[in-house]
């Protein structure tokens, strides 16, 4: 009990600043990095279904590095029973954190009754959350929007909350935006619906001993701050902190947390060659390519010097046959160049 409530006490502490959970982004590779950036900050994996896990035997999706400690497995699935054993299996993994995604409004997800459709189904949710929390030991905690459709944020949302709190739920990261199921695709999710950010506030307020994180539109490590000194538990970064991760996490921990800067990206850079080589001669776990490894590290010099050939270089050779470590040595060689 005393190893479990360490780490839950660690994770709330990381929960003030974590990165979005993002399918085909935030695979292990892109957390590994983010690691190096950042010690304190939360990572999420991407959504893995609990059908997936439960019904496909697909344990290898739980596979993470050590290293990417603290980090949240986040699950889609609408069954009760279903769930409960795949956070089981999490936790048996090793993740502290089982995050239920009420978010999500992709077709596909829609098509399975979980993700944002699930904010239209606020007592299912908290059966889910319940069986969540009395099948293991790790965390149970939800990311949702604050409303779909048309549904009127001010009354769906503190029923919502107040349906999970009663589920047993402590800690909750809200997407500040509706997400409309019909008319929009996931994509114009992100940016048209209107932020909300005053109705999260005034949720804080209703629930004081909720810890709650916002989410949607903050986009520099600065307005994260803001939003934190404004009252809120945390914040959550999404695609800003993929496409620039040097800007949000290198002086996150200082910023955050008040300890040291991280490094310099070339020396996340060359941090990253252990486990680029590894990659490259572990062919069972789907190794042996460059370019999976490469991808979360186009944009560690976004804004310097050099940076569009980095990612030139790497965009162009990082698919090649024999492509390695010498194709990072290359890049770095490029990018140098054409900064002198």
């Amino acid at each position: 009990m005393q190893v479990t409530e360490n780490k839950r006490y660690n994770i709330h502490k990381s929960a003030r600043l974590s990165c979005a959970p993002m399918m085909d982004w935030t695979d292990r590779h892109c957390r590994y990095m983010h690691r190096l950036l950042s010690r304190r900050t939360l990572l999420y994996t991407e959504m893995v279904t609990s059908p997936a896990l439960v019904r496909g035997d697909a344990r290898h999706l739980l596979r993470f590095d050590p290293s990417e400690q603290p980090v949240a497995l986040q699950l889609g699935g609408s069954d009760p029973v279903e769930l409960a054993k795949a956070a089981q299996m999490g936790a048996d993994a090793g993740y502290p954190e089982v995050n239920l995604n009420c978010g999500c409004p992709s077709d596909r997800v829609q098509s399975g009754a979980f993700g944002a459709v699930l904010m239209k189904q606020p007592a299912l949710v908290a059966e889910c959350c319940a069986a969540m929390i009395a099948a293991q030991p790790a965390e149970v905690t939800v990311k949702c929007r604050i409303g779909v459709d048309d549904q009127d944020p001010e009354e769906v949302l503190p029923e919502f909350l107040a349906r999970i709190v009663g589920a047993g739920v402590t800690r909750v990261t809200i997407h500040a935006r509706k997400a409309w199921l019909q008319g929009l695709s996931p994509k114009e999710n992100r940016d048209v619906p209107l932020l909300d950010y005053d109705l999260v506030h005034r949720m804080k307020g209703l629930f004081p001993n909720l810890h709650i994180s916002i989410n949607g539109g903050v986009s520099t490590l600065e307005h994260a701050k803001e939003l934190l000194d404004a009252g809120l538990d945390g914040v959550m970064i999404g695609r800003a902190a993929y496409h620039n991760p040097t800007d949000i996490l290198q002086a996150a921990d200082a910023v955050v947390w008040g300890e040291d800067m991280g490094p310099e990206p070339v020396d996340v850079v060359l941090q990253m060659r252990d486990y680029i080589e590894a990659h490259m001669a572990d062919t069972t776990r789907g190794g042996g390519k460059l370019m999976p490894v490469v991808k979360p590290m186009l944009g560690l010099f976004a804004g310097r010097p050099g940076a569009r050939q980095w990612r030139r270089y790497l965009s162009e050779n990082a698919h090649l046959g024999g492509a390695g470590w010498s194709t990072i040595e290359d890049a770095l060689a490029a990018m140098e160049r054409t900064a002198a």
